[in-house]
């Protein structure tokens, strides 16, 4: 079995009083990129501070293999063979593209080396450029090409796209993560975009509030949620109160809905998501009223008024405004969690809120 790139155990980072990182477990494997996804101040910038070594704190911290700080050991930053990926590309203004990139490296063929990078990816054409004629997009990539350049044994990216516009973002951070697979380079990244995280990375890990709620691959992690935290800030969603009657099957404002087996008896709460919801004629399901229809180009995310009260939320391609009658249709396994006793919220979720929305038919 291969040595992991990071191994990180009971990590703890205190402020005062306040607990930022509450005995955080993270392994990351050989060539294997791993998401740290939260909300701002759950504490993912503080365990990258910790395992770069920028900070210290409680626990162990392992990079291949080798005790970087744990006890009365303390390897600094620069002996720790970590790359590191901010936000802020951080270019030398008086260097070129090329010096920048080989910034760091010795030998008498850093040069090449680091031209190998560039044209790794894509950007070798730039090389005798300087920083402030080069892109946005431009300068991230030659940051990267920095990092990559030294084949650091683990890299750490903290949000290292977030600067950029919506229409480049996307761009540049499939290209970073092409690279990362083609030189085998193990990453963790710090994001607080759940569409990132669960486009790009291998593993998810979710944080709040300092500790782990859930870590698992993508689609784990979004269609079965460990608990209420991750059901919420993982993806769209409404938590309707349900109770499971017998296996495979609970009770919910929408009726009967399909729940896995193994699922305990008694009371739940349901994780109900757009995309299991179909619309249809108002006899052929439950009766509901749309409230508001926020266009998407592709399709249409509808949010419906319950008979009963609350709303849920639906993706269709029909076209549907505010005052349309509709059949509400469940389809497909539900998710559930344990109900910690809190009202369940009959309002949809979601951590991302900037959708367009339609007042009117479209």
């Amino acid at each position: 079995m291969s040595v992991a790139a990071l191994d990180a155990r009971a990590l703890v980072r205190r402020f005062g009083d306040v607990v930022a990182v509450d005995h955080v477990d993270l392994t990351v494997r050989q060539g294997e990129l791993v998401a740290l996804l939260g909300p701002s101040g759950c504490g993912k910038t503080s365990i990258l501070r910790l395992v770069a070594g920028l900070d210290r704190g409680e626990g162990t911290v392992d990079i291949a293999g080798v005790r970087m700080s744990g006890g009365a050991r303390f390897v600094p930053p620069e002996a720790r063979g970590v790359g590191l990926v901010f936000q802020d590309s951080v270019l030398f203004p008086h260097l070129d593209v090329a010096g920048n990139a080989a910034f760091g490296l010795r030998g008498a063929d850093r040069m090449a080396q680091a031209g190998r990078i560039l044209d790794l990816l894509g950007i070798a054409h730039l090389a005798a450029r300087m920083p402030s004629e080069i892109s946005g997009g431009e300068q991230q990539r030659v940051a990267l090409a920095r990092t990559l350049a030294a084949r650091p044994a683990l890299v750490l990216l903290d949000e290292p796209f977030s600067h950029l516009d919506a229409s480049l973002r996307e761009h540049v951070r499939d290209e970073t993560v092409a690279a990362l697979r083609r030189t085998g380079t193990s990453a963790l990244m710090v994001t607080h975009d759940q569409g990132e995280a669960l486009a790009v990375a291998d593993r998810v890990v979710v944080m709040g509030a300092g500790r782990v709620h859930q870590a698992g691959h993508p689609a784990e992690v979004y269609r079965r949620p460990a608990d209420r935290f991750t059901a919420e800030f993982v993806g769209r969603s409404t938590l309707l109160p349900a109770r499971v009657t017998r296996p495979g099957v609970a009770v919910t404002p929408l009726g009967h809905v399909a729940v896995d087996p193994e699922t305990p008896p008694g009371a739940r709460l349901a994780v109900l998501r757009p995309e299991s919801v179909s619309l249809t004629d108002p006899a052929a399901g439950l009766g509901a009223t749309v409230v508001r229809v926020s266009f998407r180009g592709a399709d249409r995310l509808v949010r419906i008024a319950l008979p009963g009260g609350g709303e849920i939320e639906a993706v269709t391609t029909a076209d549907l405004g505010p005052g349309d009658r509709v059949g509400v249709v469940v389809e497909g396994v539900v998710a559930t969690v344990a109900d910690d006793g809190a009202a369940a919220h009959l309002t949809p979720r979601a951590a991302d809120s900037r959708e367009p929305e339609a007042s009117a038919r479209r």
